[in-house]
């Protein structure tokens, strides 16, 4: 049986200030950590995604927020999934 702390923490997070995040809710993306290998453009379009304001699609089991990023790239729109750590993000007001 799952206590109910546990489950908690597998649907919510925290942000950076302690306030909870769950799916659905808004945030700012504060900052990422990137693969420092990327070539350098590919580098430079992950950085430009730190302000970025996203909605949470998930939690996972780790208390990592995913967020969808979405840009106009040289195919069109894109996205990308970034998972964001609580100091990383910042919940915005509904």
């Amino acid at each position: 049986m799952i206590s109910p702390l546990t489950e908690f923490r597998m649907t919510t997070t925290l942000d950076c200030k302690g306030q909870p995040v769950a799916a659905g809710d808004r945030v700012r993306v504060l900052d990422i950590t990137p693969d420092r290998s990327l070539e350098e453009d590919v580098l430079e379009m992950f950085m430009d995604m730190i302000g970025s304001r996203c909605d949470v699609e998930r939690i996972d089991a780790d208390g990592t927020a995913w967020v969808a990023v979405w840009w106009n790239g040289d195919e069109g729109t894109q996205v990308t999934l970034l998972g964001l750590e609580p100091h990383q993000m910042e919940r915005l007001a509904a």
